[in-house]
Order: structure tokens, then sequence, then C-alpha cells
């Protein structure tokens, strides 16, 4: 199992838009959730938005209505579009896959990816 890769990140100035990506390896045996963190720098990992494997999302506070998350289970992937980026959402932002059971197959433990940057200038 590799890691998932995200993609991209980059600067934007606030109010403007983002669209961020990760591509994970498809688990075929396995149900997958799939999540988007963030850090920033002397702060910790925080959970930014999720995506269950039947399509069920959920928000930080902080992103909700800015942000949305969606999936594409054919392609394996997984998309966060960010409008209205405040300068609060720069971070590094990772992609983390969470698989649960299908049936007697164990899955594989969660992936996290190596992360992509999001800088936002007033």
């Amino acid at each position: 199992q590799v890691q998932p890769v995200e993609s991209g990140g980059g600067s934007v100035q606030a109010g403007g838009s983002l669209r961020l990506s990760c591509a994970a390896q498809p688990v075929t045996y396995c149900m997958s959730d799939m999540n988007w963190y963030r850090q920033a720098p002397g702060k910790e990992r925080e959970f930014v938005s999720g995506i269950l494997s039947g399509g069920t999302t959920s928000y930080a506070d902080s992103v909700k209505g800015r942000f949305t998350i969606s999936r594409d289970n054919a392609k394996n992937t997984v998309s966060l579009q960010m409008n209205s980026l405040k300068r609060e959402d720069a971070a590094m932002y990772y992609c983390n896959i969470n698989y649960k059971r299908l049936n007697w197959r164990a899955c594989p433990p969660p992936k996290w990816g190596q992360g992509t940057q999001v800088t936002v200038s007033s």
C-alpha cells in the first residue's frame, strides 16, 4: 500500500479559491472514509472535512459554507474545494484514508499523504 498523494495547493489572496485533490490506491476489499486535515505552524493538526464511503460529509465549523468535499469512487480520489479563503486557512493540508472491513479480510492501516501547502495572503 502506497501513501495517498495530494495536489492542488498553492498561494492565493484572501477571498480566493483553491481546489485540493488526493489520489489513493484502490483497496477493493475495504470501504474507505476519506478526510482532510490541516496543520499550521506551531499548531496541532486539525480535522477539516471528511466524506464517508456512503457519501456523508462533515466539516469543521471554521470551514462550513466555504469548503466542499467530494469523492470519485471510480478514480479513488477525494477533492476539497476551498472558497473564500482566509489567512487563517493557511496550513499544510493532509489527505487521510481510513479503511473499514467489508468481510473477513483485514484492511490496511490508515494512510496519510505527505501534504500540500496552502498559503493565503492578505
